[in-house]
């Protein structure tokens, strides 16, 4: 048997370990646990070096008022979540929070279709972008700009990523600590040397400015990147049977993860534009060659080329620990959906030793490396036009979310003015923002310049982003054929199971 330092057994559950009605062990994850894995599943330094740029490309000096403003309907969406994760603490989260106040139709397609795909396209583009960074920090440069070498070493290290999420919670939390401390440190490191630098620009109140944005169309497009950058907390919440307080401990958790988010990012990007400036040329945010990796661009004339070598491993790690939390609650979501019925019964297999649902774990994996493999044999494009498609979906489904959460409630909002703001307002606010988010970047993105893409006069993003919705209906209806009883019974059955659980 071997054990952390806190005494938790990392080969596998103990004899008599509590476990939930789904065989997942209970108990097993704390609060700073849980907020590791929210963190995490973020990936916070792989997500502010590939979005500061495009969001000052769009904005300029205002992209800490976009990162600020982005985090609005993040917010509200979180209270959602945790109000509803209080009253069904299930790992099936949106989908059966959807199921219960709109029906199995929803809650099989936006509660679990929609997010699943969102995260394909995710660990997708992280598996490459890791594959890549790993080469590169083995000085293997000219590999690192190689497709097949960069798909291929990208699949070793998903296959891998896969090994350890089905090797057990307690293994992967305690290795997402040492990843996350990394990401923090290199962050913060990197922010204080840029203040520290001389000739830095004194920050401005006026980059906060939520007023000063030129037009509706740079407003939503920077809002739209800014879901993506905290996008992933609420994997957090799909180990909410295993954590200690089901019902408490992953609200708190989605709170702390996302204001922890906020402050790491206001921080490194009012400290990039005061060292960088919004430039388009050298080192500027604004530069086009720096768009897709500001880090990279930065870190060696702030803290040297051998520092520099710790932030590349910083979001390296940052992509491999999103890819972890990302497998974690994929699979635990289809063995939710399989307890309500709306599965194949095989998802529900429960490894003996490690407690973890093997089936849907290695299934995601697999899942993710042929997705790999299609998008980058047609063309390494589609892969970013499918990673620019993602904030589309993410508004989807946690729109859809924070509505679920003010139906579910509604006859509860008059109860107090605590339930009418956290259970009804802020929700509701929130599902509209993204809602309005969703709406007018739909409409941008259908130009056909919009990304690198484009079919019959239409843009690549937009058919990733919507046809990836419009796809999930007919594989809904085919699903509806499979598991009649769930969509005849499935908004009574997910309550009844969780009672029996």
């Amino acid at each position: 048997m071997t054990l952390n330092s806190s005494g938790t057994d990392l080969d596998g559950p103990r004899v008599g370990t509590p476990s939930t009605g789904k065989g997942l062990r209970s108990g097993t994850v704390g609060l700073l646990g849980a907020v590791a894995l929210g963190l995490s599943s973020v990936a916070p330094a792989y997500s502010i070096a590939i979005t500061l740029g495009l969001v000052t490309a769009t904005v300029g000096q205002l992209a800490p008022a976009a990162l600020m403003l982005g985090f609005v309907p993040i917010l509200f969406t979180a209270f959602a979540f945790r109000e509803l994760n209080q009253e069904m603490p299930d790992c099936g989260t949106t989908f059966v929070w959807n199921t219960r106040a709109f029906g199995p139709w929803i809650g099989w397609l936006v509660g679990s279709w929609v997010p699943t795909i969102a995260s394909l396209y995710a660990v997708t583009a992280l598996s490459q972008v890791s594959g890549a960074y790993l080469l590169s920090l083995l000085s293997l440069d000219g590999l690192a700009g190689d497709s097949v070498a960069t798909t291929v070493t990208g699949l070793a290290l998903l296959a891998a990523v896969t090994w350890l999420a089905r090797r057990g919670l307690q293994l992967a939390t305690s290795v997402q600590y040492l990843l996350l401390g990394l990401q923090l440190v290199a962050l913060f490191g990197l922010g204080f040397a840029a203040f520290a630098r001389h000739g830095a620009a004194t920050p401005s109140l006026s980059w906060l400015d939520p007023f000063g944005f030129g037009g509706a169309g740079p407003f939503a497009e920077s809002v739209l990147l800014c879901l993506f950058i905290y996008w992933g907390w609420d994997a957090l919440i799909t180990v909410n049977e295993e954590t200690s307080d089901a019902e408490r401990v992953p609200g708190r958790a989605v709170l702390v993860s996302t204001a922890v988010l906020l402050a790491t990012y206001l921080f490194i990007s009012v400290a990039a534009i005061s060292y960088a400036g919004t430039g388009t040329t050298g080192i500027g945010l604004g530069n086009p060659d720096n768009a897709t990796d500001v880090l990279a661009a930065l870190a060696p004339p702030l803290v040297g080329p051998v520092l520099a070598i710790v932030v590349k491993l910083a979001v390296c790690v940052s992509a491999l620990s999103a890819m972890l939390t990302s497998l974690v609650g994929s699979g635990r979501g289809f063995l939710s959906m399989t307890s309500h019925g709306a599965m194949p019964k095989a998802f529900a297999r429960i490894h003996p030793r490690f407690g973890t649902p093997t089936v849907g774990t290695v299934f995601f994996g697999a899942a993710t490396g042929v997705t790999l493999v299609v998008l980058e044999l047609a063309s390494r494009r589609f892969l970013s036009d499918a990673i620019l498609s993602v904030g589309l979906l993410i508004a989807c489904y946690y729109g859809t979310t924070a509505f679920a959460c003010v139906w579910h409630f509604r006859r509860q909002l008059r109860q107090s003015v605590g339930a009418f703001l956290l259970k009804g307002l802020l929700p509701l606010l929130g599902g509209l923002m993204m809602l309005a988010a969703f709406a007018r970047s739909a409409y941008d993105m259908i130009a056909p310049g919009y990304g690198s893409t484009s079919f019959g006069g239409v843009g690549g993003v937009f058919l990733l982003g919507v046809g990836s919705i419009v796809v999930g209906v007919p594989v809904t209806l085919l699903v509806r054929h499979r598991f009649p009883r769930f969509f005849r019974e499935g908004k009574t059955t997910v309550v009844t199971t969780q009672k029996e659980s």
